[in-house]
């Protein structure tokens, strides 16, 4: 059993245009000091999936079947007080952009000081230790527990967000696009801070992005979603130098490749469907080149494709079955 198992997870959200299934049927398994990417455009159900996981979804959204397994427990069978007892202890999230997440008007330390007392039974002085710890595990000077989070950069308090994150030691961190909105070479630092702390914390990490490069170069898994579903999942590798569905093709030759000579990238036609009138059959197949009368009218399964590979293509992996 692996330290995290998503199973047929499916998300609604009720709206006033009708009933939105932004998550639909997507399983995968997480190992203990395992990183998986999730990648996809925007609107592709990413950072639901794993607001769903944490249950901490909006009031208008619920799992409406599937389970999350923490090491054997069921989190999405578990009411909102039970889910809370395993928040930031046993699951955690740092969300993208700190600036937003941040409470301006109180101390960066008495925001993480705050995590540790409300889930372990220690004194203030200890859980302040514990903080300035924290600080300087993400390369913080600890003498700066007592700022305020208008004194720090951008970098710095993504910095605090994972300190935040990390406080009461997780057993899975899950990070939705913890390097959005920071420069190159700030993303770089946090990309490498994040990679060490999950060696020697050995966690299980998701990764949430749309970026193949910080996929590529920190997860070993990556699951491809496409308007709520997972079209492709395998290892970093195979996905990016063998891509099987024709999405991931398309995201993978999308990216500027810096070894080859400079020319413009190619952009994949058309959007993401609008899941409150998604098309029939394979969700993609609007904007696939490659798509037939099957793709319309019936939804491709996850088949494989190679060794821990799978899509979900009526014209993929047909020799592997």
């Amino acid at each position: 059993m692996g330290l995290l198992e998503v199973k047929g997870l499916t998300t609604q959200f009720n709206t006033k245009d009708g009933t939105v299934t932004a998550v639909d049927d997507v399983s995968f398994s997480l190992e203990k000091g395992e990183a998986i990417g999730l990648v996809g455009e925007s609107g592709c159900g990413k950072t639901t999936t794993a607001l769903s996981i944490t249950n901490l979804l909006p009031e208008n959204g619920s799992v409406s079947n599937g389970e999350v397994l923490l090491e054997g427990k069921d989190l999405a069978g578990l009411d909102a007080e039970e889910v809370r007892k395993h928040r930031w202890k046993d699951i955690s999230i740092a969300f993208q952009g700190a600036m937003n997440a941040l409470n301006p008007v109180l101390k960066i330390g008495d925001q993480i000081i705050e995590v540790i007392m409300l889930h372990e039974k220690i004194d203030y002085e200890t859980a302040r230790n514990r903080a300035k710890e924290l600080l300087e595990m993400v390369e913080i000077d600890a003498e700066r527990i007592d700022n305020y989070a208008h004194e720090f950069s951008g970098g710095m308090k993504q910095r605090v967000m994972l300190a935040m994150a990390l406080a009461c030691r997780p057993k899975v961190l899950i990070g939705d696009e913890p390097t959005t909105a920071l420069d190159v070479m700030v993303q770089a630092q946090i990309l490498d801070l994040i990679e060490r702390l999950r060696e020697e914390l050995d966690m299980g990490m998701i990764l949430i992005t749309h970026d193949l490069s910080v996929m590529a170069e920190t997860c070993d898994k990556a699951v491809v979603m496409y308007g709520g579903r997972i079209v492709e999942s395998g290892k970093v590798e195979a996905i990016i130098q063998r891509p099987t569905h024709p999405y991931t093709e398309k995201l993978v030759s999308s990216f500027p490749d810096i070894t080859k000579e400079r020319t413009m990238v190619e952009s994949i036609p058309g959007a993401p469907p609008n899941l409150l009138d998604p098309p029939k059959g394979c969700y993609f197949h609007p904007r696939c080149e490659f798509a037939t009368d099957i793709c319309r009218q019936q939804a491709p399964d996850l088949k494989p494709v190679g060794p821990g590979h799978y899509a979900a293509c009526h014209h993929r992996g047909d020799e592997h079955e």
